[in-house]
């Protein structure tokens, strides 16, 4: 019987370096402007280093190392992982050109791709399945909370220090984390012998069940599309502030850190209650909901960028923020009901895969590019209209979350009949996890 005392302790390293692994994203967006300036970057380039080979290279890792957390020691897997890209921020601080930053960040989205999938997988071995649901909801708060530290920590370090020693800071505590991993963490895998899983379903089968079931299919092009708008957004918003309004990275950092950090915590904790207290088991409802928000964040955005008072934008920044941050709980619950538990992380996955290379490959490219179309006609203002040809795209998001709601219900009841069916798994069709290793055989 695990202590409750260390099943606590390990939650919270786990999302304390899930949160180091989403910080330096944050901070780059902000060290942009420096960045551009000290290597004569075009803004083409910065979407390129920021978006398409950053994304690239984390989706594509994402599924080995997801595969290897299934059956190999995710001790080794989140240490390893966990200090490469930790030392790899760090060298962002010593690069002498582009090439060389974009080949560092090549290594960085190697090492972040292997902190998620295993992570995920400890907690549901060391949670049940009544304490599951709270201990994720912990854990996903690594997002809001690397917003709050990325921003405020990254905009006052670069004002005061510079962006070079801005990712040497914020690379160093990764290190030691890795170490306190190492050290404390006891893989569940090797406290005994053998240990029987459930066979998982073939790669070419879950692709078939997610095509087949067309709510599930609206949500992943949704979900992908978001990822491009929003994502441009994200990275693009802080040098659009520096540009329009005239602010200092400082001033940047404990904007975003108010607006998209702690309003993401309070939206994302009120969506959840919101959701259960009136549209439990109504998923129908839930996706009409999250539609609607689409929508409506979609026609704060166009204000945002179109706002010549500074004050103004923000307030509207931070009301787009906020209904965004709603949605998360039920999007994430939908797509678990809608397939069984033999094949939920191997969906999320795929989901991933196709969102980042949709959205953090091509949307922080797409706003860069439009932003150098747009210079000869608007010239300093490029960027201001790049952003705001962008906004109306969340509409596109909002349809396909609306076409969902239409056969959500019906494709869920068809999962929970699917998952009765494979409940019982024979011995001849499981796979035997053996040796002190934590390495499976097949």
């Amino acid at each position: 019987m695990r202590s409750m005392e260390y099943k606590h302790y390990l939650l919270l390293l786990l999302t304390v370096v899930a949160t180091f692994n989403y910080l330096d994203r944050f901070v780059l967006s902000l060290l942009m402007e420096p960045i551009k300036a000290e290597f004569d970057l075009s803004d083409s380039q910065l979407g390129f280093l920021s978006g398409f080979a950053f994304a690239s290279f984390y989706a594509v890792a994402g599924i080995p190392i997801a595969r290897w957390a299934d059956r190999g020691n995710r001790n080794w897997i989140i240490t390893l992982t966990t200090g490469l890209w930790s030392v790899m921020v760090a060298v962002c601080g010593l690069v002498g050109s582009f090439t060389q930053l974009l080949l560092v960040r090549v290594g960085v989205a190697v090492g972040e791709a292997g902190c998620l999938p295993p992570a995920s997988s400890i907690i549901a071995d060391y949670f049940d399945r009544s304490e599951r649901p709270k201990a994720m909801a912990i854990y996903w708060l690594c997002g809001p909370l690397s917003i709050i530290i990325g921003y405020l920590g990254g905009g006052w370090l670069a004002e005061y220090f510079g962006w070079r020693m801005t990712f040497i800071i914020i690379g160093v505590p990764g290190v030691f984390l890795a170490l306190l991993v190492r050290y404390t963490f006891r893989e569940p895998r090797l406290q005994s012998n053998k240990i029987i899983v459930e066979k998982q379903p073939a790669f070419l089968e879950v692709l078939r069940i997610i095509w087949q079931r067309r709510a599930l299919r609206s949500i992943v092009v949704a979900f992908s599309v978001a990822y491009f708008f929003g994502l441009g957004f994200a990275q693009w918003l802080p040098a659009f502030f520096m540009r329009t309004h005239g602010m200092e990275t400082g001033e940047i950092g404990t904007l975003f850190a108010a607006t998209w950090g702690l309003l993401g915590l309070g939206g994302t904790y009120i969506g959840g209650i919101l959701i259960t207290r009136y549209a439990t088991r109504r998923e129908g409802l839930q996706v009409r909901w999250i539609a609607a928000g689409f929508f409506l964040s979609g026609i704060f955005y166009v204000l945002v960028f179109a706002s010549s008072n500074q004050y103004h934008a923000i307030g509207y920044m931070a009301l787009a923020g906020i209904i965004n941050a709603m949605c998360n709980g039920p999007i994430f619950s939908c797509v678990q009901s809608l397939v069984n538990e033999q094949m939920r992380s191997l969906t999320l996955a795929l989901i991933f895969l196709l969102a980042n290379f949709i959205g953090l490959g091509l949307g922080p490219l797409a706003v860069g590019v439009l932003s150098d179309f747009f210079v000869p006609r608007f010239g300093d203002d490029s960027l201001r209209y790049a952003l705001m040809a962008f906004a109306p795209g969340l509409a596109c998001v909002g349809f396909f979350y609306w076409r969902a709601g239409k056969t959500i219900e019906a494709d869920i009841l068809e999962a929970e009949s699917s998952s009765s069916r494979t409940d019982s798994v024979p011995p001849e069709q499981a796979s035997v996890l053996t040796d002190k290793t934590g390495v499976a055989d097949a």
